[in-house]
C-alpha cells in the first residue's frame, strides 16, 4: 500500500477547519445554540459535528493511543450514523446548552492538532480517501451552516444583521434564451480520478429525447407575475402534494419574503432589503418550482438533461431543482460500516438538485454532483431553471 506525503492534504484540511470557524466568526455566544427547526442545526452542533467525524471515522482508528476528548461529545454529536450507537434526539439539538460553546473550539482545536500529527507522518491511499470525504463533509456542513444561520435569524422579528454587506441574493444571469440539445444517447455519472460522493458512481447511458433548456435561472420578477397572478391560490399549478402543502401552512411568497407598505421585501444576511426584480430568485420548494414551471407551460429538467447541458450553462448560483427523484444509479452499492450510511439510505422521498449555489463552498461542487432534499424545503438557496 502506497503511503501519501503530500503536504497538500494537510493544508486543505486547515484551510477547510478554518472557513468553517470563519462562518461562525460573525456571531455573538448566544447565536451558537439555538435549534430553530427540526430540519435545521444550532452552530454549535455543525461545529462540534464535523470534529466528531475526524475524531470517530479517523483518529480513534488510525492513530494509536489516541484518547478522546469526552466520552459525551460522541453520543451528542453523532448526527444519524445508527451503525455507531446511540445518539441525541435530533430535534433536540438545540437544547445542549452544555458542553459549552467555548468546549467545542477546544474539542476542535484538539482533534484539529491529533490530526495534524496523523498527516505529518504520511498516511495510507485508503484512509487519505477517508480523509478527503471528511473534508467533503465539512464543507457540506459550511453551507449548511449559512443556510441554519440564516433561517435562524430570520426567526428574529427585528431582522438581525449576520454581517454589513453579506447577502447572498444579488447575482444577475449572465446568460439568456434556450440551449436546444439533440436528442441522443448520453453518459451520466462521475469519471475519472477526483472526489465524488457514491450516488455520483455508476457511470451509465441514458437516452434522452431532444429538448430545450433555459439559460437564465427564473428572476425575482418572474416569480413576482406568478405571485401576482394567483399562482398560489389556484390548485391547477400545483401537485396535490404541493397544494396541500400550501394550504395547510399558508404559503404564499418564497422563504423569507413579506411584502411591506405594498413592496415586496426579503430577509438577507445583510438584513431586510427590497427584493431586486433583477436578481436570480432563490428560497424556493420543488412545490414551488415545479408550479412555476407548469404555470408557464413548461417544465423543470431531468437530473440527466440537466447534466448534459451543464457544459454550456452558467450555473453554481442557486440549487437547481430538477423533476429527478433520488434513486440509485445502476450497479449502486452501499459500503459496508458506518460510511454506508453517507447517501444509499436517504434514496426515498427527496428530489435531486444539481449545480451549487452561492452558500457552496469553493470547489465543492462539480456537474455530476447530486444535491437531495426533501420537496417541501425551501430554506437552501435553490432555484429554477426552465425546460421544454
Amino acid at each position: 500500500m502506497e503511503i501519501a506525503t503530500d503536504i497538500s492534504i494537510k493544508e486543505k484540511f486547515l484551510t477547510t477547519r478554518k472557513r468553517t470557524e470563519q462562518i461562525c466568526a460573525p456571531l455573538m455566544v448566544e447565536d451558537y445554540v439555538p435549534q430553530a427547526a427540526d430540519f435545521s442545526s444550532p452552530p454549535k452542533w455543525h461545529l462540534a459535528h464535523t470534529t466528531w467525524f475526524f475524531e470517530e471515522m479517523i483518529l480513534k482508528k488510525n492513530q494509536e493511543g489516541y484518547e478522546e476528548f469526552g466520552p459525551e461529545f460522541g453520543f451528542l454529536f453523532n448526527s444519524y450514523y445508527q451503525g455507531i450507537g446511540e445518539r441525541a434526539v435530533r430535534a433536540n439539538r438545540g437544547l445542549i446548552t452544555r458542553p459549552t460553546v467555548e468546549d467545542v473550539y477546544a474539542y476542535r482545536a484538539y482533534v484539529n492538532k491529533h490530526m495534524v500529527l496523523l498527516l505529518e507522518k504520511g498516511v495510507k491511499n485508503d484512509l487519505q480517501k477517508t480523509i478527503i470525504l471528511g473534508l467533503n463533509h465539512e464543507q457540506q456542513h459550511q453551507e449548511l451552516l449559512i443556510t441554519d444561520v440564516k433561517y435562524l435569524l430570520a426567526q428574529n422579528p427585528i431582522f438581525p444583521v449576520y454581517r454589513e454587506g453579506a447577502s447572498l441574493l444579488k447575482d444577475v444571469n449572465l446568460k439568456t434564451g434556450w440551449l436546444d440539445i439533440p436528442e441522443g444517447v448520453y453518459e451520466i455519472g462521475h469519471k475519472g480520478e477526483g472526489f465524488s460522493f457514491d450516488n455520483e458512481l455508476g457511470r451509465h447511458k441514458v437516452y434522452l429525447h431532444d429538448f430545450e433548456i433555459c439559460q437564465a435561472l427564473v428572476t425575482n420578477l418572474q416569480f413576482i407575475e406568478f405571485i401576482e397572478s394567483g399562482g398560489y391560490q389556484k390548485f391547477q399549478f400545483w401537485l396535490d402534494e404541493g397544494w396541500s402543502w400550501v394550504e395547510k401552512n399558508e404559503i404564499d411568497s418564497p422563504e423569507y419574503w413579506r411584502k411591506i407598505n405594498g413592496v415586496w421585501h426579503v430577509y438577507t444576511l445583510g438584513g431586510l432589503k427590497e427584493v431586486d426584480p433583477n436578481a436570480i430568485l432563490a428560497h424556493v420548494s420543488f412545490y414551488e418550482a415545479n408550479a412555476y414551471a407548469t404555470w408557464k407551460g413548461m417544465r423543470l429538467p431531468t437530473e440527466f438533461e440537466w447534466e448534459v447541458a451543464a457544459d454550456s450553462l452558467d450555473w453554481g448560483k442557486r440549487w437547481e431543482w430538477t423533476s429527478s427523484a433520488y434513486s440509485p444509479y445502476p450497479n449502486f452499492k452501499i459500503a459496508a460500516g458506518a460510511l454506508g450510511e453517507y447517501n444509499g439510505k436517504f434514496m426515498v422521498n427527496q428530489m435531486v438538485q444539481r449545480g451549487g449555489s452561492v452558500a457552496t463552498s469553493e470547489g465543492h461542487s462539480r456537474k455530476t454532483y447530486r444535491n437531495f432534499f426533501h420537496p417541501y424545503f425551501q430554506w437552501q438557496y435553490s432555484g429554477i431553471r426552465l425546460c421544454k
